[in-house]
């Protein structure tokens, strides 16, 4: 039995009936040369296998009575693998658009929490004699960086099979506990948590002072004082030299416009996916000097430009994105947790120019990372741990309401996961591709995540139905800007067809 730390648990706390806390993954796959293939049988049988090794795969949660503390994991005793693995089809011709409709409505259904926290349906139908698998796990399980290594653990790197270590002895699920061992075992770490959260506090006291020494830091609080209005302004601004001049650029993005996918979601959603050859990518790269999320997020502001202008709703000033951060250094003694942290960076959606763009992207991310290393990031995880369950998740609810209600302070979420460089194979079928299907929340109906693997550079874009109902232009405009980004720089960007 482990504990969900508090990070863990607040993907649990901040589910409502239209916002759910599963991330996914889209993965295509060439069939073997084989007429006798059968595609769910082979993927059920590549699980079996490898159980000993997918802990996240039989264990489910064990609530704390009256949400006291943190719920518990807890091995599945009826663990059952034929509740989770599923079957499903696309009709003819099976192409993009009817594939992204079919997983618009499986991931706009919530998890069991009955059952350990995951789902994989295998899609058949697909153009090209290929086919699909659909894999939901709950984000209260695996971050991107635990999740990508989920994935190498259910593939193959050959197309005959990897020789598995047996498991260390047969696996016997545990006994659900009671409310009363439950209750004792939570007792004994809220007897610890006072204590710790001083240690905390004071550590991360020590970590602000040296902080502030770092320019970004200093910088950013200027900027929120800056801010302040009324008479809490007045206060703490009092003695500062105020001017008509506009006040200097900090490393903090200016707030975040409204949008139209800046509102309360429902839970219907979209999901529309593009690839792009990661060496054309790189290319760019290069001849700007910027990096690969460099021009990840400058295409992403130029796509959502043009949606954003096709709609008349493109805002004077620019986007505000939040990027998720592993603060993962490997030494962690749990290895299927979250270890995730965010920074937030202006999206130029402003400027027209696409190379001035990237610019702008470069120099917000820069900014971004400085005032993102001035406090250890894992120290304000951390403090994830301490409140009480039942305050905890009605402040995420609450909060998320809040931020569909008002100004949000971010207008999405744009992530680059860094995926495998070598050849995976389910069951001796290749992997194409794996577009990841992550998650929205209220006041943030978009989410773009990048995912490479091999030499492609496979993009996801999940969305609330209501709120972008046109979601393949979007995807179509990014790579769009794309093609133009690398034709300002004299680089090809060949893309397949789809």
């Amino acid at each position: 039995m482990k504990q969900l730390t508090g990070l863990d648990a607040s993907f649990l706390y901040l589910e409502t009936p239209s916002q759910f806390g599963h991330v996914s993954s889209l993965s295509i796959y060439e069939r073997p040369d084989d007429p006798d293939y059968e595609p769910l049988r082979a993927w059920r049988s590549q699980l079996e296998r490898r159980l000993h090794l997918l802990e996240p795969l039989r264990r489910r949660l064990r609530e704390v009575p009256f949400g006291l503390d943190h719920p518990f994991w807890v091995d599945d005793p009826e663990f059952d693998l034929d509740f989770h693995v599923r079957h499903t089809a696309v009709p003819p011709p099976g192409g993009d658009e009817q594939i992204g409709e079919l997983v618009a409505r499986i991931i706009g259904r919530p998890l069991d929490r009955r059952r350990p926290l995951w789902e994989t349906y295998v899609v058949e139908g697909l153009s090209g004699d290929r086919f699909g698998i659909l894999t939901k796990v709950h984000h209260a399980t695996v971050d991107g960086a635990s999740g990508a290594e989920l994935l190498t653990l259910m593939l193959d790197t050959s197309p005959t099979g990897d020789e598995l270590p047996p498991p260390d002895e047969d696996w016997r699920p545990e006994r659900m506990p009671s409310d009363g061992e439950v209750l004792t075992r939570a007792a004994t770490t809220l007897v610890r948590k006072p204590g710790r959260a001083l240690l905390l506090g004071a550590r991360t006291a020590r970590e602000i002072g040296r902080a502030t020494r770092n320019p970004a830091l200093v910088a950013a609080a200027n900027q929120v004082r800056s801010s302040l209005r009324g008479p809490v302004g007045a206060v703490l601004n009092a003695g500062r030299k105020r001017t008509d001049e506009a006040e200097p650029v900090g490393p903090l993005p200016g707030g975040a416009p409204h949008t139209p996918f800046n509102a309360p979601i429902t839970p219907h959603r979209r999901f529309a996916f593009r690839s792009v050859p990661l060496e054309s990518v790189k290319e760019i790269k290069r001849a700007v000097g910027a990096t690969v999320n460099d021009v990840v997020m400058a295409v992403c502001a130029g796509g959502l430009r043009t949606w954003l202008e096709d709609h008349d709703a493109l805002p004077d000033g620019p986007l505000v994105a939040m990027i998720p951060v592993s603060v993962r250094t490997g030494d962690e003694p749990e290895r299927w947790t979250n270890r995730v942290s965010a920074i937030f960076a202006t999206l130029p959606t402003d400027e027209p120019d696409p190379l001035t763009r990237i610019a702008r992207v470069h120099e917000s991310m820069v900014g971004a990372k400085e005032l993102f290393d001035a406090v250890p990031a894992e120290r304000l995880t951390d403090f994830a741990q301490f409140p009480p369950p039942a305050v905890f998740s009605r402040a995420m609810r609450t909060a998320t309401r809040l931020t569909a209600r008002f100004r949000s302070p971010v207008n999405l979420v744009i992530s680059n996961v860094p995926g495998p460089r070598e050849p995976l194979y389910a069951a001796g079928a290749k992997l194409a591709h794996y577009y990841p299907v992550s998650t929205i929340v209220d006041g943030q109906g978009l989410n773009v995540t990048v995912q490479s693997y091999l030499d492609t550079l496979d993009f996801g874009l999940v969305a609330c139905r209501e709120l972008v109902p046109d979601l393949w232009s979007m995807v179509d405009a990014i790579v769009d800007d794309l093609v133009a980004l690398g034709k300002a720089v004299d680089v090809d960007v060949p893309l397949p067809a789809h």
